[in-house]
Order: C-alpha cells, then structure tokens, then sequence
C-alpha cells in the first residue's frame, strides 16, 4: 500500500515482515510508535518496532519504511540499526498504550496510518476504530471516526512533548533559531525529547560550539543514532570537536562501515576538500539505464543538493568506488532516452574531479567556474572518494555566525 489514499491498521501490520530493498528478511512489526503533533496536524509515526532474529526488538525510524503490501513492510533504503529499541519519553506505544485506550463510553479497538511521501513525516494516523468497552470489545464490529475526532487519546500530558510538536513542522534553520534563544537547560529537555532525523537536521544549522552544547548529555548510543541520521561530512565535524573518549565512544557504538566514513572523512584537513565531502553522493555503475537513474534521483531521502547530480564509477559503487567515470547532470538525464545507460551518456563539460587535499578556496572557485552545484573527489589512484557540495562550500565562506544573523 503506498499513497496518501492507502491506509493499513495496526493489527494487520503487526507480524508482517520487514524486508530490505532486495527482498530479504529483517525481522517481524511488532509494533507502532506513535508521537504527537502540532494541534490541527495529525499524530505522527516515529518508527516501527521489528523484532529480529534471536527475538531481539530494534527500531526503525518512519520515514525508512517506503510502503507495506500483503508480503510485508520494505525499506526505502539502507539498512537499519539493530541495537535494541528502547522507548522514549513522549512516545506512544500503539498496541500498549492506545489500543484499549478509553475514548468515553468506548475504547480504541484499532487504528489506522498512512503514507506520506513527499513530507518529512513519512507515516501518520488516518482514522481510529472505537468499540464498546467490555470484556468482548475486540470481537465486536465498532464505528471508525477522524483522529480529529479524539485528539485527547494522543495527548501525552507532557508540555515538553506539545512544545516538540510545535517545533516539528518549521524549517530546521527556523527550528534551530527558535531552540537557541532558549535557556540552555530548557534546550537539552527538548532535544532529549526530539527523534533523532529532527534532532539531526537541528544540529545541522548550528555552529559547531552550539552543537556540543546541546548533545554533551547524550549518552553515546543514541548520539551514535542520530550522527546516522546527519550528512556524513557535518557528524564528521561534531566528532572533531568531542574529546578524544567521547569521540571514540561513539564510533564504537555505530555500526563498522558508518563509523569507517566517518574516521576517513576526519583524517582529511578540515579545509580541504577531503574535509568538506560527502562520502555518500549517489554513484552507478555504467550499465544502469538513465530510467534507473531517474528513478534514484526521485527517492524522498536524497537530499536536494546530491539529487542534481549522478556519478559513474566502476565497482564497487560505494566510496572508495572503482575508477571513477563520470558525472551526470539532472538536467542531460532528463534530455537522454531512459532507456539509454549512464555511462554513454556522461557530461563532457563536467568539471574535474578534485584530490582531497584540495584547499576549499580552491574548490570554491571550481565550483563557480562550472556554475557547478557538485564537485567530485578522487584520489590518486582515480577511486571517487566522495563529492563537494555547494552548500558545504557556502558554510565555509559565509562569514562566522552567519546563521543567528
């Protein structure tokens, strides 16, 4: 089921399986977590609880969760972490804290959610099934009403929850301006409250010094969860700026590949272009087809600035690739038949590569030369090791505190 029209009930999502992007087998839904939203918007899904081999129960956030059909629940992308899941304060438990839940004469026999791709919520309540109160409710056929109609069965009590819902909505540049005039103590309450993508993309838009400020009270393994949800080249420089312990305890707490990227992106000079890439632009194989391509382009998780470029290298096709090929514009891939592959399809007036070690004033000027929104980066053995954006370039030149301006 995918579409904001799809809807699908707690109760026939639980024990459906959670799949990979190829097929495979992670675990069983065991569960729904549920926060609140806004007043006017409905309660949002923060993730699924998946029970996975050797019935050990993890979280995966909402938004990785692309659609669900009778085979089971698939992943938009990536993996997952298979720590165990532990609930947070202001979540909502759907099968232990709403299902039965009393909503006057009635209680919530049910409830339904839907996807919503094209926000940053992915998965929200739609409607709630209400049956009679009694020992035999579940068995009874009850009426279906709005959320709207029960905005109290999704009330926590807690005003630290209702002020992270009024905060969930704004842009994170506007979030992060409204959580910095805050008292600091009251600033880590909401960021103890917040999920990881939100409290990601915050961090983000903050200077680094800010950054520290906020998360020191963390403990490493969710610090470990929400450097995951963060662009790879902006953990790596919160990592820079922790001590020498606290940095090595989170990285020990991630998973080995995510905490490789980021200690190579750390042993490049902060300056350079090593330093400001992203090891995760989104790379091919020549043999793709440009409707593959295209397709890749559209997927809601790959942020606007790597969605206008497309990069071609020999595999593997994750950085360090094989010898890199190519670049593609968003553009030229819209003006070549779908059918055609990337690699002889590539950009001749594509700017050079880049070496890590490039100076950023430097890659600043190639970029502007090529009126460029990407840069790539390889090093001497011709493997893309990642790419510049123009975004990470503006951070540097933009003149310190730019963001409070």
């Amino acid at each position: 089921m995918t579409g904001s029209e799809s809807r699908i009930y707690v109760s026939r999502l639980v024990r459906l399986s959670l799949l990979d992007g190829d097929g495979g087998t992670i675990g069983r839904v065991e569960d729904v977590m549920i926060v609140p939203s806004m007043p006017g918007e409905a309660p949002a899904v923060a993730g699924f609880v998946v029970q996975a081999p050797g019935r050990r129960h993890i979280f995966v956030v909402g938004n990785r969760v692309a659609e669900v059909d009778p085979s089971g629940a698939r992943l938009v992308r990536g993996t997952v972490d298979f720590r165990t899941f532990k609930k947070r304060e202001g979540e909502l438990s759907a099968r232990d804290d709403l299902i039965g839940r009393r909503a006057g004469a009635e209680v919530v026999n049910d409830l339904s959610i839907v996807h919503k791709p094209l926000g940053s919520r992915s998965w929200e309540v739609h409607d709630v099934a209400l049956a009679s109160a009694g020992l035999l409710r579940r068995r009874r056929v009850g009426r279906v009403v709005s959320w709207r109609e029960l905005p109290l069965v999704f009330d926590t009590g807690r005003q630290i929850d209702r002020q992270v819902a009024i905060l969930r909505d704004l842009h994170p540049s506007d979030m992060a301006q409204r959580i910095l005039r805050l008292p600091l103590a009251q600033r880590r309450t909401l960021v103890e409250a917040m999920e990881d993508p939100e409290l990601a993309d915050v961090l983000e838009e903050l200077p680094e010094d800010e950054q520290v400020r906020l998360i020191e009270n963390l403990d490493p393994e969710r610090l470990a969860d929400v450097l995951y949800e963060m662009e790879a080249d902006d953990a790596a420089d919160l990592l820079a700026e922790l001590s020498d312990v606290a940095r090595e305890e989170i990285l020990e707490a991630m998973s080995d590949e995510e905490a490789d990227d980021l200690r190579r992106l750390m042993s490049y000079d902060s300056r350079s272009a090593g330093g400001l890439m992203t090891p995760e632009p989104l790379i091919l194989a020549a043999d793709v087809t440009v409707g593959e391509a295209l397709a890749r382009l559209r997927e809601v998780d790959v942020p606007q600035v790597l969605a206008s470029n497309v990069f071609v290298a020999e595999p593997p096709t994750h950085t360090p690739t094989g010898r890199y090929l190519g670049m593609i514009g968003f553009q030229r891939l819209l003006r070549v038949p779908p059918g055609e592959e990337v690699g002889s399809a590539l950009d001749d007036e594509a700017p050079e590569p880049v070496s890590p070690d490039t100076p950023e004033d430097e890659v600043a000027r190639r970029l502007a030369a090529y009126d460029g929104l990407a840069l790539p980066v390889v090093d001497r053995a011709g493997r893309l090791l990642g790419a510049v954006t123009v975004d990470d370039v503006l951070d540097r030149i933009l003149p310190e505190g730019w963001r409070q301006r």
